[in-house]
């Protein structure tokens, strides 16, 4: 029997910082911890438990069945990933309801994720959303005039 029996080693991969994933009516946003985190893929399967209302993303191929634009590579990924498709935006929006908000504010529910590093997996529970308001990103619109003065 060995002295280092039980024991584990210390795992460098793990990732650094918080897991986040972050959802407003127009995006499904992921910090650039889960980016780190998964390898900074470029593809992701985004897989939903309906029972458990729990979000997973996985690593994939391009050639997947299901795969999702996700992050840049390492060292070009500079902020979070954001994931604006409809079907995405669909399928994750029917576990939340959002306030309403004033002029230049955004909803959002945040959750923070937990990584499984033997399946390279980042899990999310609708169980543990935090609801919060933002202000807008972006671009300002430009005020509108109507040429009187």
């Amino acid at each position: 029997m060995s002295v280092l029996q039980g024991f584990e080693e210390v795992n460098m991969t793990a990732p650094r910082g918080k897991l986040t994933m972050l959802v407003t009516n127009d995006v499904v946003r992921f910090n650039k911890a889960t980016a780190i985190a998964l390898g900074y893929p470029a593809y992701v399967k985004l897989l939903i438990n309906d029972k458990t209302k729990q979000f997973a993303v996985k690593p994939c191929k391009q050639s997947d069945a299901n795969a999702v634009k996700f992050s840049k590579p390492e060292g070009k990924q500079t902020a979070s990933v954001n994931i604006k498709d409809a079907v995405v935006l669909d399928s994750v929006l029917k576990y939340f309801n959002f306030d309403e908000v004033q002029e230049g504010q955004v909803a959002y529910q945040s959750m923070q994720g937990t990584f499984y590093s033997e399946e390279r997996v980042a899990m999310f529970s609708v169980a543990d959303a935090e609801a919060g308001v933002m202000k807008k990103r972006g671009r300002k619109k430009a005020a509108e005039t109507d040429g009187t003065e």
